[in-house]
């Protein structure tokens, strides 16, 4: 029952879902956006109307065509967002944002498709419609005439006259429902497949895309970088420097008195013995916030773990890595784990939290969640911002699920090759 329930009902249940979601959104919006935006077009030369309009409906169909990828992932279909991104000052009503409406060159592929995509949409319709109809000659038929006894029609039988022809119904409903499964399936995919030609980026675009993404992750992991060594330059002048500089006046005042004062000596060696291991306690502290050694011990399960019984509540820690992250994007997870979990035991109020690390598809998930109240954020000048920043040098993406009263789910991802494979996962608890 459950290999049938994952192998066909199920995949059953989520195209006739799609197709008549894909319907409805092709049957109510598509012609209105269209009529609109013919509309918004004429009005450009009537005092200046259509320069405020056409961007309101460009977004309209715009957020339309964005719901069609949504709908295509149901069918495992991927359509990156092909827009470009929007200039500064780019307001509504503004000269500008026209400008970028219409110089995006998918701005008009959305155009060109709206009335096609109606039609191939509309007819996703039958994905819903047969299959229902079908399990209605399956079920229903036998069901209103066991319960309430009423004889009406289906398929070829119009009214139902006798018990043989309410019988024949269930292979004809079998029939039709089989059918309409196969057929809705080919139907939902040819719409995708159409959408396919008009809503993904062109080569050309994503190429565009990905040059702009790439130039603002590389300023930022500039920034990044020089924040870094700014606040490595910061806490030696503060720390390492300062206690170096006492050791040394210790032990210049120490070479001053060691004729006259010996028990004043004996202080100041005590004294420049104890500086040199807070200062080298500080340098410690230093490394382990560049490269901590747990991390090239342990690798990054290791030094997960290590973060989890740091944290004062029950931690679940999974890994499924069969082997070994590169050393930066060990260091990126685990400083992105650590500032998760630092916030897990200082804000979140939770009982317990959980980690999972696993490597599938050329890219490595990590996520971490707990219990807690929930409210969490990726606002700007925030520890997740800057995570966010961090693994974003690293083509890596993070997103925060943390609705109020939790619980919260923070999910990050970065492509990544694994060396040195290990026997076989491992779990535990922290």
């Amino acid at each position: 029952m459950r290999v049938l329930l994952r192998t066909w009902l199920r995949p059953a249940a989520v195209t006739a879902a799609q197709g008549l979601l894909t319907a409805l959104l092709s049957l109510t919006t598509h012609v209105a956006l269209v009529v609109l935006s013919l509309a918004a077009l004429l009005l450009i030369p009537a005092f200046g109307v259509g320069f405020a309009l056409f961007p309101v409906v460009t977004a309209a169909v715009r957020g339309c065509a964005g719901l069609h990828r949504r709908l295509a992932r149901w069918s495992g279909v991927e359509m990156a967002t092909p827009y470009l991104p929007a200039p500064a000052g780019a307001q509504f009503g503004t000269w500008r944002r026209f400008r970028w409406v219409v110089g995006d060159p998918a701005t008009w592929r959305d155009l060109a498709w709206l009335l096609p995509g109606a039609v191939t949409g509309a007819v996703c319709l039958a994905a819903f419609v047969l299959p229902l109809y079908g399990l209605e000659g399956l079920i229903g038929v036998p069901l209103v005439l066991h319960v309430v006894g009423v004889w009406y029609g289906y398929g070829p039988f119009w009214p139902l006259d006798n018990l043989v022809e309410a019988v024949l119904c269930v292979p004809l409903g079998a029939l039709l429902l089989a059918v309409g499964v196969a057929a809705g399936r080919w139907l939902v995919w040819l719409h995708v497949t159409f959408a396919g030609f008009f809503l993904p980026p062109t080569r050309g675009a994503e190429l565009a895309l990905r040059v702009r993404q790439l130039t603002v992750t590389r300023a930022e992991a500039v920034d990044a970088q020089a924040a870094e060594l700014r606040r490595i330059e910061r806490d030696l002048h503060d720390g390492a420097q300062a206690r170096l500089v006492a050791l040394s006046m210790s032990i210049g005042l120490a070479e001053q008195l060691v004729g006259d004062d010996p028990e004043a000596v004996r202080r100041l060696l005590a004294e420049a013995r104890e500086t040199s291991g807070q200062a080298l306690a500080e340098l410690r502290g230093l490394v382990r916030g560049i490269r901590p050694p747990v991390l090239a011990e342990r690798g990054l399960p290791g030094a997960v773990r290590a973060l989890a019984l740091a944290v004062p509540l029950p931690v679940d820690v999974t890994v499924d890595l069969p082997g070994r992250p590169p050393a930066p994007v060990e260091s990126a997870v685990y400083f992105a784990v650590a500032e998760a979990l630092a916030n897990v035991g200082k804000h979140s109020g939770a009982t317990r939290a959980w980690v999972a690390l696993r490597h599938d598809a050329g890219r490595l998930g990590v996520v971490v969640g707990d219990d807690g109240r929930g409210g969490a954020t990726a606002a700007a000048g925030g520890g997740l911002a800057g995570t966010g920043r961090r693994l974003a040098a690293f083509d890596g993406t993070m997103t925060v699920s943390s609705p109020t009263g939790g619980p919260t789910v923070i999910s990050m991802e970065l492509p990544c090759a694994l060396s040195s494979p290990r026997i076989s996962p491992s779990s535990g608890t922290g």
